[in-house]
């Protein structure tokens, strides 16, 4: 990602998905725009400011932390981060061959890939 101006809502987007992974991987719950310059190929400064945009929408909530300024996703935020993030990575994140992602289905019950209802 480069430092341009019409690359906004990108940035938006991709800081969205990198608060939701980072959340749910247990790594950081509240972010600054220094946190994000590793995973976002933008400046600390943009993405200060692509992080204040996403406040006003409503979608992260500022975080005050040791005089630092942070950011935490909202739950909005977190259903928007969750769907981008699966949109992104959904050809690495589906289930393999022969195995069933849904946990209600009777082959999780039994262990029998046989039983899969998707499976038909």
């Amino acid at each position: 990602m480069t430092d341009t101006p019409g690359g906004d809502l990108e940035l938006q987007d991709e800081i969205l998905q990198v608060m939701y992974w980072l959340r749910g991987e247990k790594l950081a719950d509240d972010v600054c725009g220094r946190d994000l310059e590793r995973f976002v190929g933008a400046s600390e400064l943009r993405l200060d400011g692509a992080l204040e945009r996403l406040a006003l929408l409503g979608l992260v909530r500022a975080v005050a932390a040791g005089g630092t300024l942070r950011y935490a996703l909202t739950e909005a935020g977190a259903r928007e981060g969750g769907r981008r993030f699966a949109d992104e990575f959904k050809d690495l994140t589906k289930p393999g061959h022969g195995e069933c992602g849904d946990p209600d289905c009777e082959c999780q019950q039994t262990g029998n890939i046989e039983d899969c209802r998707h499976a038909r």
